[in-house]
């Protein structure tokens, strides 16, 4: 499958995941804390059970690649970021929020410019600026 194809897939189960969270969250009057926690509890038996084969691999990894992961997936991405995604889900509309949390692209190109040594296109620009009109769009008024 080409890679475009899974992001397709990732922002279609992240939307419709959205969806289901917040409404759990309301319906059970959770707090964002707890919703996370049964969210992610549940992520890691299911991705536990698909990674067993490949736990090899983290001895071969290398101790700064794992930092990375742990720090930007685990406590970044997946603590920090997914706390104030369920906050703002409790607390907006999902119309309002949606827009809002996944510009998370847009942080990730910019970091990608910055630092990581990836040039700047016209396509690239083109595309951030569009994204964040769309997202203006949605979310004004």
């Amino acid at each position: 499958m080409k890679p475009q194809l899974f992001a397709l897939l990732t922002a279609a189960a992240w939307g419709i995941g959205g969806y289901f969270e917040k409404k759990g969250l309301h319906l059970g009057n959770l707090s964002p804390q707890l919703g996370i926690t049964l969210r992610t509890a549940v992520a890691l038996v299911v991705l536990g059970f698909v990674s067993a084969p490949q736990l090899k691999g983290l001895t071969e990894a290398g101790p700064k690649a794992l930092a990375y992961i742990i720090v930007g997936g685990g406590v970044v991405a997946g603590s920090i970021g997914m706390l104030c995604f369920y906050t703002a889900l409790k607390g907006a509309p999902l119309t309002k929020v949606m827009p809002i949390a996944f510009t998370s692209p847009l942080f990730g190109a910019a970091l990608a410019l910055a630092i990581g040594g990836e040039p700047l296109t016209m396509k690239t620009a083109a595309g951030m600026i569009l994204t964040v009109g769309g997202i203006i769009l949605l979310t004004i008024g």
